[in-house]
């Protein structure tokens, strides 16, 4: 028997409404399902209660019901764990989650009968280093960008990986991202797309200071320190574009490819070129371009 827990993304509309069918469709199946405790009493099924942190051991898919950056949240909480991810979309966009609100009996039949891979995407880790002494550590399956708050204010960052240096950048920031986070932040400052498989790590300027600065596709077993420094104190770091660390002048930002991954719950007949197209493109089916209207 399959034991599922359920997050919600409380603030989308039609949040609750699909988690009550999602919970019957799964019930009547004879699966097991777990909710947050203030989820679960708001449904008048306490029964279903269990603290988060006790998912990992509990459970053996987490479904997640929100936009992407609910499942970036989730994903980050069950970094260490590899628990696998199937996200629902009740956002605008949805590039990581594989199912939609309107087709629940078919994803929940697929799910108890294997109908689905399961896809490893790596994350990164990233220290803030101030004097020598770790201040912050985080884990991001996205990006860790470093960028500076105030309106026409440059900030430097200089680049090394694995001690050797790799460039200086000024302008508004850097992005430092995962395959997955190419098509998020990065891609929206000129980054390229860069397949979920490729092991790499993506180094993007955000509005460079300089015709000659360009995103860079490093390796993803180099450690890369950042040097921050701006002639203002309004530097920031964020994770995932979620959580966020005021910077010093001479902060080193380390990042590198980390030991955990989030594995995201897939369908076997879509491939990441045919989400690229629809998600990123606008594009229907494989005749919506000008082959398609001859």
């Amino acid at each position: 028997m399959k034991r599922f827990g359920i997050l919600v993304n409380k603030g989308k509309p039609k949040a609750r409404v699909v988690l009550k069918e999602l919970v019957h469709l799964l019930e009547e199946r004879r699966a097991k399902v777990f909710l947050e405790p203030d989820i679960a009493e708001g449904m008048v099924r306490k029964d279903l209660a269990l603290p988060v942190d006790q998912f990992p051991g509990t459970v053996d898919i987490v479904f997640v019901l929100g936009g992407d950056g609910t499942l970036l949240g989730v994903a980050r909480r069950f970094a260490a764990y590899g628990i696998p991810i199937l996200g629902f979309n009740l956002g605008h966009l949805g590039f990581l989650s594989e199912a939609e609100p309107d087709n629940l009996a078919t994803a929940v039949d697929r799910i108890l009968t294997g109908d689905y891979y399961i896809e490893k995407r790596m994350m990164l880790d990233a220290e803030v280093v101030r004097e020598g002494e770790v201040l912050e550590k985080n884990v991001a399956l996205n990006d860790v960008g470093i960028a500076k708050g105030s309106f026409s204010r440059m900030i430097t960052g200089t680049v090394y990986m694995d001690g050797i240096y790799l460039g200086t950048y000024s302008g508004d920031g850097l992005i430092v991202s995962t395959p997955t986070g190419s098509t998020a932040y990065s891609l929206s400052c000129g980054g390229p797309i860069v397949w979920p498989g490729v092991q790499s790590i993506l180094l993007t300027p955000i509005c460079p200071h300089t015709l000659t600065a360009r995103p860079m596709v490093l390796p993803s077993d180099g450690i890369l320190e950042i040097r921050v420094s701006a002639t203002h104190r309004d530097i920031g770091l964020t994770i995932d574009g979620q959580l966020g660390y005021r910077l010093k002048v001479d902060d080193i930002i380390r990042v590198a490819a980390s030991k955990n991954i989030t594995s995201l719950i897939k369908w076997k007949e879509r491939d990441f070129f045919e989400v690229v197209r629809k998600k990123l493109q606008g594009e229907q089916d494989e005749g919506s371009g000008l082959e398609g209207r001859k």
